[in-house]
């Protein structure tokens, strides 16, 4: 087996999903953007949530708001609820899994908060139980999904925002995933704190 050749090949189908995103996703990520920098300079916050691969996404979300993307600022309010094990293994054992973001979002969010929602495959239950709460709380929804858009895509409501990859591959998915939070990072740092 080449490997050598197996790596330019995901080399390549990484390039090309990218590529296709960019055409279809480009305008949608700049609206996604532009709300969570409206959202937080109205002193809202950002929830973030994820499974497996979408929970370090989520985590790298908040890591770059909370200390820094690329340029010095002040910390943003950003919160990734899959990082608190004894609140997330209490709800897990206490109720059920689906609700380990969905109850952290009726305790922590608020009306023009927004929430990070991150499925590969668009029906992840707990993060459709968190969308759900979400979105009986007037907080609005940034999705990110990947294939069809699953369930997800199809619950959204007309305040929320889903940037969707529209890929068959899971890592292909998470590799625009990632692009497309460092997209949105870039935003809200120009859109809060343009360059003088």
């Amino acid at each position: 087996m080449n490997f050598a050749q197996r790596v330019q090949q995901h080399f390549s189908d990484s390039i090309a999903a990218k590529t296709q995103s960019m055409q279809v996703l480009a305008q949608p990520i700049t609206q996604a953007g532009q709300y969570i920098a409206q959202c937080l300079n109205q002193q809202g916050k950002v929830l973030s949530c994820g499974n497996g691969g979408s929970a370090s996404d989520a985590q790298h979300f908040t890591a770059e708001l909370a200390n820094r993307f690329e340029i010095e600022r002040p910390s943003l309010a950003a919160i990734a609820l899959t990082t608190n094990i004894s609140t997330l293994t209490s709800i897990a054992n206490d109720y059920e899994y689906n609700q380990i973001f969905a109850k952290q979002v009726q305790g922590l969010g608020q009306a023009g908060d927004a929430l990070l929602a991150i499925s590969t495959s668009g029906n992840s239950e707990n993060v459709i139980e968190a969308i759900q709460v979400a979105q009986q709380k007037q907080i609005t929804v940034i999705a990110l999904t990947g294939r069809d858009g699953g369930k997800i895509g199809q619950m959204l409501g007309k305040n929320d925002i889903e940037l969707r990859v529209a890929h068959d591959v899971t890592a292909r998915i998470q590799e625009v995933h990632i692009l497309i939070i460092h997209c949105l990072c870039d935003i809200i740092d120009h859109t809060l704190y343009p360059p003088k």
